[in-house]
C-alpha cells in the first residue's frame, strides 16, 4: 500500500515508513502548490492510488461528500511525536491494508 503524508505529518516520517509500507511520500515533495489545498492532496491521491495519512478532518469530509477512493487515515491523537506515529501507523498496518482493499469503507480512524 502506498502512503500520502499531509502537511501536518512530519516528512521525516517518509523514509522510516518506506520500510514498512510499500512507499510514502509527503504532500509538500510532490509537486503541488505550497500550500497545497485539500482538494489538490485529494485528487492526487486518487489519480496515484494513494492513501492519505492525515490529522485533518476536512479528509473525513470529503470522503463523506466524495466518497471514496482516495482512502483517508485520520490519526485522531492529537499532536505526538514522529516516533508516536510511525509506531502507530506501523502498529495498524493490517488495518491500512484491510481499508484498502474494502469496498464497504474509506476512513479508518487511529486513536
Amino acid at each position: 500500500m502506498n502512503l500520502l503524508l499531509d502537511a501536518n505529518i512530519s516528512w521525516r516520517l517518509v523514509e522510516r515508513l518506506e520500510q514498512h509500507f510499500d512507499s510514502c511520500v509527503h504532500v509538500d515533495r510532490i509537486g503541488l502548490g505550497f500550500p497545497a489545498s485539500d482538494t489538490e492532496i485529494w485528487n492526487y491521491a486518487l489519480l496515484h492510488e494513494l492513501v492519505i495519512v492525515t490529522n485533518d478532518e476536512d479528509f473525513l469530509n470529503f470522503s463523506n461528500l466524495k466518497e471514496f477512493p482516495p482512502k483517508v487515515v485520520l490519526l485522531r491523537t492529537g499532536n505526538q511525536s514522529s516516533r508516536f506515529t510511525e509506531d502507530l501507523l506501523v502498529a495498524h498496518k493490517h488495518d491500512i491494508n484491510s481499508l484498502v482493499d474494502s469496498g464497504d469503507y474509506g476512513v479508518l480512524e487511529l486513536y
